[in-house]
């Protein structure tokens, strides 16, 4: 049996059987994995606690024939605050459930752990409203899987001039020439929210939370995160039912 030790974060788990649980692992090393933690249930596990939903850290795992098998943890980082803060935890949620949605296993990850581990630190850290954090995440991960809006020139003839707009199905901006071409859901921008836009494109994920909006921004940033999601993710997440509350 060769083990061997795995960076990563708990997405999901459910109960199997009557103490095990199986968990849904973004890795450095292969990127999403499941793996079975025995005996995870019992109240003297030592997997109890890494087998959490946001659990960071080192894995020591084994593989089966068919599965992963868990046979210790080291904890980094179990983000507790969120066990105390129920919007938080819905966030939190969310974004774990994206993630699971948008990876595959064996394909290279790194960048998305990366931005679900900031965006979780956001929002302990209460430093920038969740709404914004949730604009953030929403744009950002579209660009780390290749889906990034131009958001520099226009989309279509290459000009930069003042006065664009964006438009989801486009792309992103577009001069006053070529959006008459796309007429429909185009988002006037204001400069403050054209320059937050091209900031979350173009940052590195290290450096992407370190930055407030007024309110009238935000709900631009949320139109355009909200278009471009129904273009690029046709998906119904669960975890936004609990949102709607707040």
């Amino acid at each position: 049996m060769n083990q061997e030790t795995v960076l990563g974060m708990v997405l999901s788990a459910m109960p199997v059987g009557d103490y095990d649980k199986r968990l849904v692992l973004l890795t450095k090393e292969y990127g999403k994995i499941a793996a079975f933690a025995k005996g995870a249930r019992k109240p003297n596990c030592t997997l109890l606690a890494g087998s959490q939903p946001f659990a960071f850290g080192e894995f020591q795992i084994y593989q089966g024939r068919n599965s992963y098998t868990i046979v210790s943890a080291e904890i980094r980082n179990y983000f507790e605050q969120l066990r105390d803060d129920l919007e938080g935890a819905c966030y939190g949620f969310y974004f774990c459930e994206f993630v699971e949605y948008m990876t595959h296993e064996n394909q290279d990850e790194i960048e998305i752990l990366k931005l679900l581990y900031q965006t979780l630190r956001a929002i302990t850290t209460e430093a920038i409203p969740n709404p914004l954090i949730r604009a953030i995440f929403e744009i950002k991960i579209l660009c780390l899987n290749g889906e990034a809006p131009q958001v520099f020139e226009c989309v279509k003839c290459g000009i930069d001039e003042e006065k664009m707009v964006f438009s989801s199905f486009a792309g992103g901006l577009l001069c006053r020439e070529c959006q008459k071409k796309f007429l429909y859901s185009n988002v006037k921008l204001s400069p403050a929210a054209l320059y937050a836009l091209q900031f979350i494109v173009a940052t590195p994920v290290e450096k992407l939370y370190t930055f407030t909006v007024k309110q009238s921004v935000l709900k631009e940033l949320q139109k355009i995160a909200e278009d471009y999601l129904k273009i690029y993710i046709n998906h119904n997440f669960k975890a936004l039912e609990m949102l709607q509350v707040f």
